[in-house]
């Protein structure tokens, strides 16, 4: 009797040291890891801000040179790629500028412009620091009493820098500086030169 209950208690201790070992020996249930913000991916938005166009005229010898600034506001769209904190991509955007002025006797400005870009950048997490170089091209049109209005296409270059910042991981802002060399066009037997700075601010959607 007595050698029975000692193995009962001996195989009872054994059965419950072993239980407990499983319970100390159980894996812990693995933590997920947090979602690593990229770059990389289609995206558009809205920007506006200020332009100022200068724009250089010469007929017959003589030459001006007069200002059209104003507002601008449009949409942009565009695709990144991410490798490590390079960000690489492709960017169109159109625009619409009020900037009309009464020049020689005529009313003169541009209205609809647009570009395509490439765009290098280097990301710090959420902050993208951006230059930005491409074809651009806008209409002038001159405006002048008892004749049609004549509009031409000036196609050129721009170059550019900027700053867009993650707000959460689908909307970020920005703000830009662009510099646009529109070249130069005959209107109305006139030579027309037009150049720009722009100072934008934009608000933009990424998938």
């Amino acid at each position: 009797m007595k050698l029975t209950i000692a193995t009962t208690f001996l195989a009872l201790v054994a059965t419950t040291a072993f239980a407990a070992d499983v319970v100390q020996e159980a894996p812990t249930a693995p933590v997920a890891a947090a979602p690593v913000f990229t770059w990389s991916g289609p995206y558009f938005g809205i920007d506006g801000g200020a332009a100022w166009l200068n724009g250089d005229f010469s007929a017959g010898g003589a030459s001006a040179s007069e200002d059209f600034n104003g507002g601008v506001f449009g949409g942009f769209a565009g695709y990144n790629f991410q490798f490590d904190n390079f960000v690489v991509g492709i960017e169109g955007n159109l625009e619409y500028n009020w900037n009309e002025e009464d020049a020689l006797g005529a009313e003169i400005g541009t209205d609809w412009a647009g570009a395509v870009r490439g765009r290098v950048g280097y990301a710090f997490d959420r902050a993208l620091i951006y230059g930005a170089a491409g074809w651009a091209a806008t209409r002038g049109y001159v405006d002048a009493p008892g004749l049609d209005k004549e509009t031409e296409t000036f196609n050129g270059y721009t170059v550019g820098a900027g700053v867009d910042f993650a707000i959460t991981n689908n909307i970020f802002a920005r703000g830009e500086y662009r510099f646009n060399d529109y070249g130069e066009k005959d209107i109305l037997g006139v030579d027309v030169d037009l150049d720009q700075h722009e100072l934008k601010f934009g608000i933009g959607v990424k998938f």
